[in-house]
């Protein structure tokens, strides 16, 4: 086996059915042994997106999505979305290409020092030096990029460890040449031979481990249990904040969500933990989050840190909190909890379910009608005449119109979270958002990882127009590969979610006007359909439209040209 087929048989054995590529000579050997392997692999037009799907895998399955990337500019296209998926706690295995192991150094074609650049945003970095070690070396990377605190983790693979043996041989030029050679062609060729034979030495023995061991992570104590429960019975108003941190085990969110239900405490879901209460809930609790925060006097953090999202800590307060997370760090991040857990979220609450059940109808009611307060507000608003199709009366409508077991892919600023505040996911694990580094450009990546990983549901994207000019090119892969899924941009010509305070506090639009492009007529080119809609009649027939292509296996784009509003007025994060 060359090593890319080590590689292959690694990832059957761990379950991997997809591989992310773009593709590049380094690397080939990997993409070619998986597709013999019967793995799917999708080739994508940069090689961000390919690390976006990685990451989305990694976040639906919990098995660690792969990437694998050409040397030098191949590896450094993908630093935003490694640093996304570190962020986002999503178990990631980069496979990048290299130079030759004995070219190192010495100018070879885009040789650079790759561990350097990336070693700082993984968790693990590591360089083939032997094709035996590829085996081992892979093994190490889904332990690690699964265990504990996930993330993502790197590989450095040579050239020549990669391709069959006879064909680096005949590179090197360790085969016997013609004529006399000098001296110190000999103490070369000596030098050669003596690299080749080390490099594949024994690569014959490698053994595979078929039963790969169930990840690890923090457990919690019966002491923190009983903890957690006596604080929770004492209080009368208790609230829950539930994260993508507690969705890390994603197979068991039907479980999580039968355990919040008999706990019965009311909860903000973000992040992966949208849709884990289905679309209506009846402890889910949708808006004023801030303000409930302040009336509640007991906070659990399932999965979230106190960063810029809970204001550093200070919405919460003085108010006693229990805070659950697999990371230490952002287990006491800003703010010491009352009760710390450092376990599995998921788990936590599965066990507390078992031990606890409260009720507290008078405290839920509170926060239902607020929410409906809410909702009647928005509601108005979308019905405002404004100056082009009012987003928030085109996102209802949506609302409306969204098959039941439809996934979002949220991608922008503004737009996005104006969605944020109308559409709610469907089922759990159907809302993917970048997470707290805010990345714009995982639209396309995160939507080719839905559709492949729920190939019988409508996967749509939320695009705003500033962000969807990262990947519209990922049309033609949606196409290639026999992708159904729908974009929608909210196009109001501006990246509006700068321009809301930079025009009042700075006076000025520069750098944050665009033009209200034709950007359904992108995807034509890849034999895609789209419409551009400027009124809702027209916008409700592209959306039946799209849903139609959808279903007969096709892609779709909504390019809805809207007007802007206050609705978000001051909403800028810092």
């Amino acid at each position: 086996m060359n090593g890319g087929e080590i590689i292959a048989q690694v990832l059957l054995n761990h379950g991997v059915k997809f591989l992310f590529t773009l593709c590049g000579g380094h690397i080939s050997p990997i993409f070619v042994g998986a597709e013999k392997a019967g793995i799917r692999v999708i080739d994508t037009r940069h090689e961000a997106t390919a690390v976006f799907a990685a990451d989305a895998v990694g976040r639906l399955t919990g098995i660690p999505g792969v990437v694998a990337v050409t040397a030098g500019p191949g590896l450094t296209n993908t630093i935003t979305a490694i640093k996304n998926a570190q962020m986002a706690q999503s178990p990631v295995i980069l496979l990048g290409g290299a130079a030759a192991t004995l070219l190192k150094g010495r100018g070879a074609l885009q040789d650079i020092d790759q561990i350097s650049i990336i070693k700082p945003i993984v968790k693990w970095a590591a360089i083939i030096k032997k094709v035996k070690d590829i085996g081992p070396t892979m093994e190490k990377a889904f332990q690690i990029a699964a265990e504990g605190v996930p993330g993502p983790v790197f590989i450095e693979c040579p050239i020549d460890t990669l391709y069959p043996e006879a064909m680096v041989r005949e590179w090197y030029g360790a085969k016997s040449k013609s004529g006399t050679p000098s001296l110190k062609d000999k103490a070369l060729q000596w030098y050669i031979e003596r690299h080749a034979k080390k490099l594949f030495e024994d690569n014959d023995k490698t053994i595979f481990n078929t039963h790969p061991e169930k990840s690890k992570f923090p457990l919690h104590s019966d002491s923190q249990l009983a903890k957690a429960a006596s604080l929770i019975q004492k209080a009368k108003r208790p609230l829950m904040i539930l994260g993508s941190g507690a969705m890390l085990q994603p197979e068991l969110a039907g479980q999580l969500a039968i355990a919040i239900e008999q706990i019965g405490i009311p909860v903000f879901l973000s992040g992966m933990g949208r849709g884990l209460l289905g679309s209506s809930g009846r402890l889910h609790v949708r808006h004023k989050r801030k303000e409930a925060i302040k009336e509640a006097d007991l906070i659990i953090l399932a999965g979230v840190p106190n960063d810029f999202r809970l204001d550093y800590g200070s919405h919460i307060g003085s108010r006693k909190f229990i805070s659950i997370n697999r990371s230490e760090s952002e287990l006491f991040l800003n703010k010491k909890p009352t009760l710390a857990v450092q376990a599995d979220p998921c788990s936590f609450l599965v066990a507390l379910s078992d031990h606890l059940k409260v009720n507290l109808h008078e405290w839920q009611d509170t926060l239902r009608k607020r929410d409906s307060m809410r909702d009647e507000e928005i509601g108005k608003q979308s019905e405002e005449n404004i100056n082009g199709l009012n987003p928030l009366k085109l996102l209802c409508e949506l609302e409306h119109q969204l098959p039941e077991k439809a996934v979002l892919v949220a991608d922008g600023g503004d737009f996005v979270a104006t969605a944020s505040y109308t559409l709610r996911a469907r089922q759990p694990l159907s809302w993917l958002d970048p997470g707290a580094y805010g990345t714009l450009g995982v639209g396309a990546g995160f939507a080719i990882a839905a559709a492949l990983v729920y190939p019988d549901r409508p996967v749509w994207i939320l695009y705003g127009d500033g962000s969807a000019g990262y990947s519209l090119m990922e049309f033609d892969t949606f196409q290639r590969h026999g992708l159904a899924i729908t974009a929608l941009i909210g196009n109001d010509a501006c990246w509006t979610q700068i321009a809301r305070d930079q025009v009042e506090f700075l006076g000025s639009d520069c750098a944050v006007t665009l033009d209200a492009s034709d950007y359904e007529k992108i995807p034509l080119s890849f034999g895609v359909e789209g419409q551009k809609t400027e009124s809702l009649e027209a916008f409700v027939s592209a959306v039946k439209q799209a849903i139609t292509s959808n279903q007969q296996g096709k892609s779709y784009l909504i390019n809805a040209i809207i007007g802007k509003t206050d609705f978000r007025k001051g909403s800028i994060s810092v």
